[in-house]
């Protein structure tokens, strides 16, 4: 079954209020649709998100490099050939949510030409995951009122803090409220988005120490190589390496560098095939991993969802799918419902992110 052609569809869709965090903030999902045709019909689709405060990628960016670039090399290249597909995509440096998003709608491709579903074919371990929201710049009370209403709409019990602000009581001071209003029994872990120094973590941690939270993402820059080594030496909880480390390569080096002692595996930036390399890595190691979110949509969610519900350690902590609530609308045709907290797989051929035609059409900003 070969590739035919490919597609970039850039699209656009706000969100109800933006998320803010210390890297950047989002207001709207300018977003590209990749689709992968065949020769026998059958499409494979993934949603690129652009993030370009923190990988450099542009909606323009992604849909260059997709149609101008990877299509003219890939298109009579077999779908299952996915070691030829990636041989050529990695001739070019970066771009890394341009690939993963290739990559997704391969395997998609390959699900349905199969009539498999995509989460059995990657390991098919169990069938949801657990969901983590997370929460943005806000006032600590703004911030504690979003959680419980998550928590009795949803049933979400685990929420990841976005921190990374100056003066560092503001996040203190939310860390605080959020624990004490939610309770001992909610998962309550940060994401600094680099936006402190190693100093400023280590201060962060020693303030709120005894609120029982469980980790603390990309606390500062990995760049700043000793300082970060210092804390992740005397951090009491895991640091976890979120845009330092979004290849396998990347993963190696903070690992054993002492850069970080946790992953975050976005399938986003990598694909479903880097995120399997990443997660031997890290199973081999006995590192912990989470599955984390490019304030993803619903396709973009669904598969994030089918790639942490196929393995066993990428299932055993919750997995940032909620953001899409904050936006207007989606693609997706069947929409995803989060029940007692989870979301299910779809047992269906493919990854099961069927795109509405008419939603595509009206965000479309291509005509």
């Amino acid at each position: 079954m070969k590739i035919q052609r490919i597609e970039a569809i850039p699209y656009a869709i706000p969100y109800h209020h933006p998320l803010k965090f210390a890297s950047g903030e989002v207001h709207t999902a300018d977003h590209v649709l990749i689709r992968v045709h065949t020769d026998e019909g059958v499409v494979g689709e993934a949603d690129a998100p652009p993030r370009p405060y923190t990988y450099g990628e542009t909606q323009t960016s992604i849909k260059t490099i997709v149609e101008e670039v990877f299509a003219p090399q890939i298109v009579g290249l077999d779908v299952f050939d996915r070691e030829k597909v990636h041989a050529v995509m990695h001739r070019t440096i970066h771009n890394q949510v341009a690939k993963g998003a290739v990559d997704i709608a391969l395997w998609d491709a390959a699900g349905k030409a199969l009539g498999t579903p995509v989460h059995k074919m990657l390991g098919g371990w169990t069938d949801s995951m657990r969901v983590s929201h997370m929460l943005g710049f806000k006032p600590a009370q703004e911030l504690l009122d979003e959680a419980l209403r998550f928590g009795q709409e949803h049933g979400i019990t685990t929420f990841k803090l976005k921190v990374g602000r100056r003066p560092l009581s503001l996040d203190i001071e939310a860390c605080h409220v959020l624990r004490e209003g939610l309770g001992e029994d909610v998962e309550l872990y940060l994401d600094a988005n680099r936006g402190w120094t190693a100093n400023e973590a280590m201060e962060v941690l020693r303030r709120t120490e005894g609120l029982g939270l469980s980790l603390l993402e990309e606390p500062c820059d990995a760049k700043e190589a000793m300082s970060r080594r210092r804390l992740v030496e005397h951090s009491p909880i895991p640091v976890v390496g979120d845009e330092s480390v979004p290849t396998a390569g990347d993963v190696s080096r903070e690992l054993l560098s002492g850069g970080c002692n946790a992953i975050c595996i976005k399938t986003a930036r990598s694909g479903f095939t880097e995120a399997t390399e990443i997660l031997g890595l890290c199973t081999g190691l006995g590192v912990d991993v989470t599955m984390g979110n490019q304030i993803d949509t619903q396709v973009g969610s669904l598969a994030t969802v089918t790639f942490g519900a196929a393995h066993q350690a990428t299932s055993r902590r919750a997995g940032e799918l909620s953001n899409f609530l904050d936006m207007s609308d989606d693609l997706l045709a069947e929409p995803i419902t989060i029940q007692d907290g989870r979301i299910s797989v779809r047992d269906e051929p493919g990854v099961g992110a069927g795109i509405d035609e008419a939603k595509l059409e009206r965000y479309r900003t291509d005509r």
